[in-house]
């Protein structure tokens, strides 16, 4: 596997969610967690190979110009003494542009209404909002592995971690259908036994509503630093084209990849989206998770997807606009299907190594969104 193919997917294979006890009811190891585990880990090489996966541009060279090449510009000390503006005359900052785009934040609240819900001693799955996309779910007793499941009409199964006492939020990705959830706890060694269960049956009041609110691989709130980074960087924004081509270019321009994270993530890793924001690195999980919370926060509807680019396995994210035009040349928005954005790569690719992979998207077989 080529450099930058590990680069892409080291996080995954490390961490998120891999190397955990398989469920009972037939549930193989490579379906844990919603990320599918690798069986085989690669391992960085310090020499180049060959890859379908685009390989990271080449850092520029300084050119070595002989000085005589070089014209000489003299100035007089008149002359640079008038063309040197006083601390009075100095020109003013440049003003913020203001788009026509409303840039207010929506930040949608998932909530455990407790109008449809089953629950026992320690553990509630309220499904009051199913419509809306998305279940609530929480474990309050002792056992310190409790995994949960739901398998929806298209057979994938999503499994994740229930940690600590509140609610969280869970996306109902397979669309309109019946749906099975069940709250695992762990008997012992890779032994799990059905703690809570119950199907429900789902009509959405918009195929874009569960890639709208916040879950668990992209929790943000009206107080999350990266929201407020998403308002000030669509504020010049006039269209919702506009927004995603700003925080895309953000996004590529200000988070480098993090080899060390890569290595030794651990099992079971949720991105905190206000921490990769800060730190300015993370692993394509990272990646997509920032920019699904910005994206989300300004009403568009945005999907974290996992799977593989090529053979890397890898996280990326698809968002759906109206508006018809292209993302740094890249990108076609075409007004009525979702795009695939691939922020990772495109921090560390040529612009046209790029656009060659993404294409119209083959490379790329989505397993799992969020």
């Amino acid at each position: 596997m080529s450099t930058i193919s590990y680069l892409l997917c080291m996080a995954l294979l490390c961490g998120c969610g891999t190397n955990i006890a398989p469920l009972p009811g037939d549930v193989p190891p490579s379906e844990n967690l919603g990320v599918p585990q690798v069986s085989e880990t690669p391992q960085p090489s310090d020499e180049p190979q060959s890859s379908d996966v685009p390989q990271p541009s080449d850092a520029p060279q300084a050119l070595e110009t002989p000085d005589s090449d070089i014209p000489e510009t003299t100035v007089s000390s008149e002359t640079a003494e008038e063309s040197m503006p006083s601390s009075e005359e100095a020109s003013p900052a440049p003003e913020q542009t203001v788009g026509t785009r409303n840039n207010t934040p929506q930040c949608l609240t998932p909530t455990a209404d407790g109008t449809a819900e089953t629950h026992n001693d320690v553990s509630s799955i309220d499904y009051s909002n199913a419509s809306e996309g998305y279940i609530m779910a929480v474990y309050t007793g002792t056992n310190s592995k409790v995994k949960m499941q739901i398998v929806g009409p298209n057979a994938v199964k999503y499994t994740y971690n229930l940690t600590g006492s509140n609610y969280e939020a869970f996306p109902l990705s397979s669309g309109n259908g019946s749906y099975e959830i069940t709250i695992y706890e762990n008997v012992s060694g890779t032994s799990y036994g059905i703690c809570l269960t119950t199907s429900i049956d789902v009509t959405l009041t918009s195929e874009f509503a569960p890639y709208l609110y916040p879950n668990q691989y992209c929790s943000f709130n009206s107080s999350s630093k990266t929201v407020a980074k998403a308002k000030e960087l669509a504020e010049p924004a006039n269209s919702d084209l506009e927004v995603v081509t700003n925080v895309y270019n953000y996004i590529i321009e200000n988070i480098s990849y993090d080899y060390n994270k890569a290595s030794t993530v651990p099992s079971g890793y949720i991105p905190n989206v206000d921490s990769i924001l800060a730190s300015g690195t993370g692993i394509c999980l990272d990646y997509a998770a920032v920019m699904t919370s910005m994206l989300r926060s300004q009403r568009i509807p945005t999907r974290l997807e996992v799977g593989y680019a090529g053979d890397a396995y890898h996280a990326w994210i698809s968002t759906y606009i109206s508006d018809i035009g292209w993302v740094n040349g890249i990108v076609e928005f075409d007004g009525h299907s979702w795009e695939l954005m691939d922020p990772t790569f495109a921090a560390s690719s040529s612009e046209k190594s790029l656009k060659e992979f993404i294409g119209e998207g083959s490379n790329y077989q989505v397993k799992y969104m969020y």
